[in-house]
């Protein structure tokens, strides 16, 4: 067994005849801020709910600060441990920020001695200490996620499952929480981010995990998924696998030749070869891949 913060093997939820989670292969390292990304119904929403036992799997197992999901004594122990943002949430209106902290003390079983001093700790953390004593019904929607990341880290959790933590987010608050999960991070803590902001996601993580119809497509560092440059050479009478050797995956769009995975000093080699095997170049375009357009060619669109 590893030692891992998250794994699960072949994880499955079905509703019915609906597969939700089709054979989820995951594995997230203690101490890493890892991205975990998809479409919309991809399976996301429902791999967190059964890691917290909000949901039963009807196959395979997962395991939560190394507690498998299956034995539920052990699992109660690993969920208090955690600390959880849903992207839907709604606190209630009549509390101020600090009772709604006190709630989440109470709830998650912290000795009421020390309900002020981490209530005061996490609201400097998410700086909202001069909006304490405020009511919740008066917040932004921003301000509203911002109490939602205090509640996540009362008690220094190993683990932090964020799920769009900064969708309601200006970008002054963006940076804010990405310095947030930098300084957890910094102290050993694990963060598991749901996200559609890419962009964002490439700021902050260590490894992402990219999933599509309920099963990881791809996973690794940025370095392992964008694996060197992309070059679109347009070149006419060469034979379709004249240059295979070059780059890790090519892919045809009329006379223009999608090459990825090759590195940009290579391009001379590349165009000499093309020469050599009868081929015209009319154009060379090198470009490096971003994490959207590996995203985006992984659920096979067009970047």
């Amino acid at each position: 067994m590893s030692d891992a913060a998250i794994r699960t093997a072949d994880l499955g939820k079905r509703y019915g005849r609906i597969t939700a989670l089709a054979g989820l292969a995951l594995e997230v390292p203690r101490g890493a801020v890892f991205g975990f990304l998809g479409p919309n119904g991809a399976g996301k929403t429902t791999a967190v709910k059964l890691l917290l036992g909000l949901s039963s799997p009807t196959s395979g197992e997962a395991w939560l600060l190394g507690a498998p999901v299956s034995d539920a004594a052990a699992h109660r122990a690993a969920r208090g441990r955690v600390g959880y943002l849903p992207e839907l949430f709604r606190y209630q209106g009549w509390l101020t920020a600090r009772e709604v902290l006190a709630l989440h003390c109470d709830l998650m079983g912290l000795a009421r001695s020390l309900w002020q001093r981490e209530s005061d700790r996490v609201l400097d953390v998410v700086s909202l200490t001069d909006r304490a004593g405020t009511r919740v019904s008066t917040f932004s929607k921003g301000m509203q996620q911002r109490l939602g990341l205090a509640a996540a880290l009362l008690g220094s959790p190993d683990l932090v499952l964020l799920d769009e933590p900064t969708s309601a987010l200006d970008p002054v608050g963006r940076h804010d929480v990405r310095e947030i999960i930098r300084a957890l991070r910094a102290q050993g803590t694990t963060v598991f981010l749901n996200s559609h902001l890419l962009s964002e996601v490439e700021l902050v993580c260590d490894r992402v995990a990219i999933v599509d119809r309920g099963r990881v497509v791809a996973s690794g560092t940025f370095d392992e998924l964008l694996a060197g440059d992309t070059v679109r050479i347009r070149v006419t009478g060469l034979p379709d696998d004249g240059l295979a050797r070059f780059g890790t995956q090519q892919q045809r769009d009329g006379e223009w030749l999608v090459i990825r995975g090759m590195d940009a000093s290579g391009i001379p080699d590349l165009v000499v070869e093309a020469i050599r095997l009868g081929g015209r170049v009319h154009a060379v375009e090198p470009a490096h891949e971003s994490l959207e357009d590996r995203f985006l060619s992984l659920l096979g669109k067009d970047p």
